[in-house]
């Protein structure tokens, strides 16, 4: 069980340590910068963070010697003749209008960052791109396989490819309204296998390490659509996660909904609770040993993001979505308004930790059943991570 949580937040990365007389916190770096996402790497021990300097823009630091020195890492960069189709954005009646508009790729945004037991380092942008390391973060290249699919337009390197995107945007971003990886999850079985999720084009996955990729959609449900249950419905998954002890079992946030997939990822069912609370959100956790357990932090809605009903708390299941509990004890019940981005959740064993934009971190020792507060005055949490 990890003793030390990462947090990555607006204003800088900080380290939260679990010793004899509880957990205490410490600034390690990057004051004043915004951290997308903090992560340690379990194949080197070197402690990656994703910057988004408002100024310099996107740009990789990391730090071998447990934070008390930082460096910038070699940057992520698209080649020369990157190229992609940026949709047209949503209107007030919903999906964009006109035909996308084809553009050199710049980079926006470093997402998220994920670790293959191969020793190849991930790294998910906005706009869409996903980058590999296989030589310990020295250099990334990025993954043609996924860039080049037929779904955003085919390879657009030599041509103007199929002239057609299913891939629409996010406004994760500042700027332009693209698409973007947010979650890149590994199979700890097999470092060949993936999943990329993508705001807004939902799951895909690959088996050979990058080289091609299929859509992954099957049984998501898009509310908003005209075909709910298309391949390609505009499917918005908020974050993905498996259990490592038992892959076959994917959890999905879902801009419309939880679902879950017991085949992996091969088909997926909504296992929303709305009575309850449990359907509108960003991050989700699953357990490590038992696939049928997961936990979430429930929002209203995309038009209100607060907590449900003014009381903050997070949700589990432990029987593969059938029911839930909420998990309210040591959490607070009137005047909460946090929000709890898709990054900003995570557990290791019995114990689970998560960050709010309000600056608010909490743990819970005992698998979510009580939780403590950590801090109450940090900068708004982009993400929470065990090392």
């Amino acid at each position: 069980m990890s003793n030390r949580i990462l947090v990555g937040t607006r204003k800088g990365t900080f380290f939260v340590d679990r010793g004899g007389s509880g957990w205490s916190m410490r600034l390690a770096g990057h004051r004043g910068s915004g951290v997308n996402y903090v992560a340690r790497d379990p194949n080197t021990g070197t402690t990656w963070a994703l910057l988004g300097h408002g100024h310099w823009g996107a740009k990789l630091s990391r730090s071998t010697d447990d934070g008390a020195t930082w460096s910038d890492a070699p940057q992520l960069k698209y080649p020369e003749g990157a190229r992609h189709y940026l949709p047209p954005p949503p209107s007030d009646t919903g999906a964009g209008e006109g035909a996308p508009v084809l553009k050199p790729a710049t980079l926006l945004k470093l997402w998220v960052m994920a670790f293959g037991g191969d020793g190849a380092i991930h790294i998910g942008t906005i706009p869409g791109g996903l980058f590999t390391s296989r030589d310990g973060g020295e250099s990334f290249d990025l993954v043609r396989g996924l860039w080049d699919h037929e779904s955003r337009g085919g390879d657009l390197f030599s041509g103007e490819g199929n002239g057609t995107t299913k891939w629409f945007g996010t406004p994760a971003a500042d700027g332009e309204f693209s698409p973007g990886i947010h979650s890149v999850v590994v199979d700890p079985r097999d470092p060949k296998h993936m999943y990329v999720a993508i705001s807004t084009a939902g799951v895909l996955e690959t088996t050979d390490g990058g080289e091609t990729w299929h859509v992954r959609n099957t049984g998501l449900i898009m509310d908003y659509s005209p075909d709910p249950t298309d391949e390609w419905a505009g499917h918005d998954p908020h974050f993905v996660a498996l259990c490592t002890s038992d892959p076959d079992h994917v959890w999905q946030q879902n801009h419309c909904g939880v679902f879950a997939s017991t085949d992996a990822a091969a088909t997926w069912k909504r296992v929303s609770a709305p009575d309850q609370g449990v359907h509108f959100g960003f991050p989700v956790a699953a357990d490590e040993k038992d696939g049928n357990t997961a936990w979430l932090v429930p929002g209203h809605s995309d038009a209100q993001r607060t907590t449900v009903d003014g009381g903050l708390f997070v949700a589990r299941t432990e029987d593969g979505g059938a029911t839930w509990q909420q998990l309210r004890k040591g959490l607070p019940q009137e005047h909460a308004y946090d929000v709890v981005y898709r990054h900003a959740l995570d557990n290791a064993g019995d114990r689970l930790a998560f960050g709010s934009t309000t600056g608010n971190l909490y743990v819970s020792e005992d698998r979510g059943d009580s939780w403590t507060s950590v801090a109450s005055n940090l900068p708004p949490i982009y993400s929470v991570r065990f090392a």
